[in-house]
């Protein structure tokens, strides 16, 4: 098992993985960080599952061309914070300053001091959101983490322990909101019955749709910075 590339160009890296519960060869391109992962059952070889993968070349590079570059953080870059566009730029002096079209951030270490003082802003966000929500409730949450995650958002633990990615503060600030909402509503509903969506509605305080559908098809996007 292992890494293995896939020929041409440019060459492709496979991740082979073995699965006791696979029941054939699947195929799965990451729509985060585009890594290519082949699953093989039991008795399968790898002999086979590459030239499997060589006949979804095509198909392979296909959605890979699709899917936007990673960028690394650094002066000139167009970063979003709370959903507009700022081109980064060089400032004298320590501190990271907003404006209405850059952000400004003292030269070196670009990505390191955006990605902290993003991390600031989205805690400050987050807390000041679950708590309205949380007090509209009429119920408390333990405590908040927030963390670089790749499949959610957010999450609710049954002992109410709030976790937020801390992306979402590049994110348009009623998406954020939107997480907040869906998070603190399950305080009171651990599911995702139709009795939960309309306590998110009635917390977030106007249809959610339009922002739960930002994240669908514009959230995979805040996961392309490299800081």
């Amino acid at each position: 098992m292992g890494e293995h590339l896939l020929p041409g160009r440019p060459p492709v890296p496979l991740l082979l993985r073995r699965s006791t519960r696979a029941r054939r060869i699947t195929l799965r391109i990451s729509r985060l960080d585009g890594r290519v992962t082949l699953t093989l059952p039991k008795g399968v070889s790898e002999a086979s599952a590459l030239a499997f993968a060589r006949e979804k070349e095509g198909w392979i590079r296909g959605h890979l061309s699709q899917r936007p570059g990673l960028e690394t953080v650094t002066e000139g870059v167009l970063l979003p914070v709370e959903g507009v566009p700022r081109r980064v730029v060089a400032v004298p002096g320590r501190r990271v300053l907003l404006g209405a079209g850059e952000i400004g951030v003292p030269a070196g270490a670009e990505g390191p001091r955006l990605a902290a003082w993003l991390k600031t802003l989205a805690r400050d966000r987050l807390a000041a959101a679950s708590d309205g929500y949380a007090a509209a409730l009429g119920r408390q949450y333990r405590r908040i983490t927030l963390r670089d995650t790749r499949s959610r958002w957010g999450s609710c633990t049954s002992d109410g322990s709030l976790m937020y990615s801390w992306r979402l503060a590049m994110a348009p600030p009623e998406v954020l909101d939107y997480v907040a909402a869906h998070e603190v509503a399950h305080l009171a509903e651990m599911n995702h019955s139709p009795a939960f969506w309309a306590l998110v509605e009635r917390l977030y305080g106007r249809p959610y749709a339009a922002a739960r559908g930002w994240l669908k098809t514009e959230g995979n996007a805040l996961h392309r910075f490299q800081f």
